[in-house]
């Protein structure tokens, strides 16, 4: 069974970058939406960036573009998410998700049902 880990989180300030990075354990991503999700305390986890690993689409909301920006390996074994200008409302707990092979992320990407292989996360915490 795919395993996904999440690393790179960690505490920046405000207007700094980190770059987290989504490993699928013993799996290629050869054509899979890969979706990068976070949740802040008390709130819902809501979509952030996702991509089609098979011809490298990409997707984001609002909230993030122009700031993240998501890209996967060559080897497709890892998706990375790199994060730019942050502000505090970008604190929350990251994870990653994907689903089996596909022939694209869905017009639907955003909603977490649509995924049944999630990591464990990583908290990302942005200081004022």
């Amino acid at each position: 069974q795919m395993q996904l880990e999440e690393s790179g989180g960690g505490s920046v300030q405000y207007g700094g970058s980190l770059n987290l990075s989504c490993v699928a354990s013993g799996y290629t991503l050869r054509t899979h939406c890969v979706v990068w999700f976070r949740q802040a305390p008390g709130k819902e986890r809501d979509a952030v960036a996702g991509i089609y690993t098979g011809d490298g689409s990409t997707y984001y909301v609002d909230s993030v573009k122009g700031r993240f920006t998501v890209s996967q390996d060559n080897a497709k074994k890892a998706v990375f998410l790199q994060m730019h200008s942050m502000v505090p409302e970008d604190t929350a707990m990251y994870y990653c998700a994907t689903d089996h092979p596909s022939f694209g992320c869905t017009r639907n990407w955003f909603r977490e049902d649509g995924f049944g292989y999630w990591g464990q996360g990583t908290q990302v915490t942005v200081s004022s």
